[in-house]
């Protein structure tokens, strides 16, 4: 399924989502995000039975950031470079933060700008080898965003959340997975079928558990220690009526692999 600069595959309970303008390595804009929202729409829809979700870029790139092509002013004005977050980007991004199934993003190559910013969404970010991480907002007089200012000292530290940030330096894949911003590093004519894989995994899974864990990592953060054991007594909870948790019983205990439902 093509909508604008984006594509969707479905591919048995795996949808595969592209981002796709890849003259422009896949630089984003209020047209992708409008047709990355429209493929959202049947990822979301329970009638297509998606169970995981995988991103990645089309050629060369994953993301190199926004698509800067028509944004320059040249008669002195003043712009507010943050409306289109507003409008555009954060919707999404909230899309993904809430999506009740586990997110890879496979990065295939550079992750630049808001890029990185939708690479570290992934619960899984698996990268090829020769991809890189740019925070590249200092380099055009801008703050990072895309939520990249809560996102990235949480998974590498202050310290190396400032440096990235300050210094607009290439990270480059095997230095990311060294640090603990991405999980697995492959040679890149690997990254898409390992991925795939690691989806098809998720995806036969118990879907509501996972979107419970899921849920409970992203909360956890900003959750006090009795917030989160309040948290996980819910999650427990639900995840125990589910036909999942009796199929996972009945599985250990007729010691044969369990056949997960996603419900």
């Amino acid at each position: 399924m093509d909508f604008e600069r984006a594509r969707l595959e479905l591919e048995g309970p795996v949808a595969i989502l592209t981002l796709n303008h890849p003259e422009v390595m896949n630089a984003v804009s209020p047209e992708m995000i409008g047709g990355l929202g429209k493929a959202m729409d049947t990822v979301e829809d329970p009638a297509n039975g998606v169970r995981a979700l995988l991103i990645t870029g089309e050629g060369r790139g994953f993301c190199t950031g926004a698509n800067l092509q028509g944004r320059g002013d040249n008669n002195g004005g003043r712009t507010d470079a943050g409306s289109a977050l507003e409008t555009h980007y954060h919707p999404f991004l909230r899309r993904l933060r809430n999506l009740p199934l586990p997110v890879i993003t496979a990065v295939n190559g550079p992750a630049a700008g808001v890029g990185m910013s939708f690479a570290m969404m992934g619960d899984l970010v698996l990268c090829a080898r020769s991809a890189y991480f740019l925070q590249a907002f200092r380099r055009i007089g801008l703050v990072p965003d895309g939520g990249s200012t809560w996102l990235l000292p949480r998974l590498v530290g202050k310290a190396r959340a400032m440096e990235l940030s300050l210094l607009g330096e290439k990270l480059p894949a095997e230095t990311a997975l060294a640090w603990g911003l991405v999980n697995r590093v492959y040679d890149d004519a690997d990254l898409i079928p390992e991925a795939k894989k690691l989806a098809l995994d998720l995806a036969n899974g118990p879907t509501v558990s996972l979107a419970g864990i899921r849920r409970l990592y992203w909360e956890s953060t900003d959750n006090t220690y009795e917030e989160q054991l309040n948290l996980e007594r819910q999650l427990q909870r639900t995840a125990g009526n589910s036909a999942d948790f009796k199929e996972g019983v009945k599985a250990f205990l007729e010691k044969r692999p369990a056949k997960f439902q996603g419900k």
